[in-house]
């Protein structure tokens, strides 16, 4: 997929959480007319997400055009081999490397994809998206850290704000853009580059507190999620214009976004089931786990069989998984909540992944119903749970759009793993 000397530059914007059907719309609408233009120029389609649809599981597939099952990253977390504590995965745990570590790929500017903290070296600079906790590991090279503080650059938001009050959520998110597109407008005049990569981010954190504001045409916020898809489009239309006739554009997102009605935690499932006992109720974590439970669930619904070969206190043997299984799927399949279904689809671990790294996948992964959002935090007394959101993450309509003279012919079904493969340069 490269080339012995570029005829053009790479360009990737990414919108995380953005849905195809609201691009539809706030393009149509006049919101976002410089994207419409980019339409109007190249191709737009609909994108399969990830399994699950999360951030760290899609932007890993997406920078890398490898499965989870070749990456190695299924979820934002982990168990640590051999125990049952949580810990969060980094950059460190990419099993493949990201298309800017590949040497005959020329020199890129990273800025704010998700899950590549600590930043490694690479030919040209890279500022790590969520979850890094501050610049100083999150930037290459370090000499860049003091031009990003004199900015006042924002690694994420903070989204406790969004607890305290709505309209101090939005005044972060709005200095959070700022920095982001003061900082894309330094480096990519300071920098000589072969690819630039920029991610906004602020758009998946307005979705998951604001979302009703966009479903609701009366919402008093309404017009304050829409500007914040404004300024985006603004400093879209400044790339544009940037853009030499050789240069090739892509814009996209990770998963896409839909109301959330109800939140249906899976552990809670899985315990009134009986597959999964604790030594304590309720329990402390997963260290609580009993040696009879015979299956666990990890953010946001990946299944595990507790397996006597890769865990602990696992008792499975190798040659009743598939019966555990089994079992497991009879009981999803009926789970109702107010006479209605929670679970969409039902992903088994080798109709999914494929790769050197399918051992540590997960045996199921859950979609839910629409409406329904899923978690599988141990604390949880009860199935259902309050939440503070009004939007959750979907995996069958991210977006694509793409232009440019460095592009294949781009196929209309597409999923994350594929876009480095719409590029004839990368």
């Amino acid at each position: 997929m490269c080339q012995s000397g570029p005829i053009g530059r790479n360009i990737i914007i990414g919108l995380d959480g953005v849905p195809f059907r609201l691009i539809e719309h706030l393009t149509a609408a006049g919101t976002m007319p410089n994207l419409r233009d980019t339409i109007n120029e190249g191709v737009f389609l609909q994108m399969a997400s990830s399994v699950p649809a999360i951030s760290s599981v899609a932007w890993s597939s997406i920078i890398t055009g490898a499965n989870p099952g070749q990456h190695g990253v299924y979820g934002f977390t982990d168990l640590a081999p051999g125990a049952y504590r949580l810990r969060f995965l980094s950059f460190n745990d990419l099993k493949v490397a990201p298309f800017w570590l590949d040497s005959r790929n020329g020199r890129s500017i990273i800025i704010n994809v998700p899950s590549t903290y600590p930043a490694k070296k690479l030919n040209g600079a890279l500022i790590a998206g969520f979850v890094a906790p501050d610049l100083t590991r999150a930037t290459f090279p370090p000499s860049l850290i003091p031009t990003l503080e004199a900015l006042n650059y924002q690694i994420d938001v903070d989204t406790e704000k969004a607890h305290q009050s709505k309209e101090l959520f939005l005044r972060h998110l709005d200095e959070t853009l700022k920095t982001r597109i003061d900082v894309y407008r330094y480096l990519w005049e300071a920098e000589s580059w072969q690819n630039f990569m920029l991610v906004f981010t602020g758009t998946d954190r307005l979705g998951h507190f604001m979302w009703d504001a966009y479903e609701d045409p009366q919402h008093p916020f309404r017009e304050a999620f829409l500007q914040h898809f404004r300024r985006i489009d603004q400093a879209i239309g400044e790339i544009l214009e940037r853009l030499t006739p050789d240069d090739s554009l892509v814009v996209l997102s990770d998963h896409g976004f839909e109301q959330l009605e109800k939140t249906a935690n899976v552990s809670a499932f899985l315990r009134d089931q009986g597959f999964l006992t604790f030594k304590h109720d309720p329990a402390r974590s997963l260290n609580d786990i009993e040696e009879g439970a015979s299956a666990f669930a990890l953010d946001p619904a990946r299944i595990y069989v507790h397996t006597r070969d890769r865990y602990p206190r696992g008792t499975v043997k190798e040659h009743d998984i598939s019966a555990v299984v089994g079992e497991l799927v009879e009981a999803l399949s009926s789970w109702e909540i107010d006479n209605r279904r929670v679970i969409g689809q039902i992903h088994h671990r080798d109709d999914v992944y494929h790769g050197p790294h399918v051992d540590s996948a997960p045996d199921l992964v859950l979609t839910p119903q629409t409406g329904f959002d899923l978690q599988a935090g141990v604390r949880s007394h009860g199935v259902t749970q309050k939440r503070p959101h009004t939007g959750k993450h979907t995996g069958h309509d991210a977006f694509l759009i793409a232009r440019g003279p460095g592009l294949t012919r781009v196929p209309e079904s597409l999923s994350v793993s594929d876009v480095l493969q719409t590029f004839t340069t990368l």
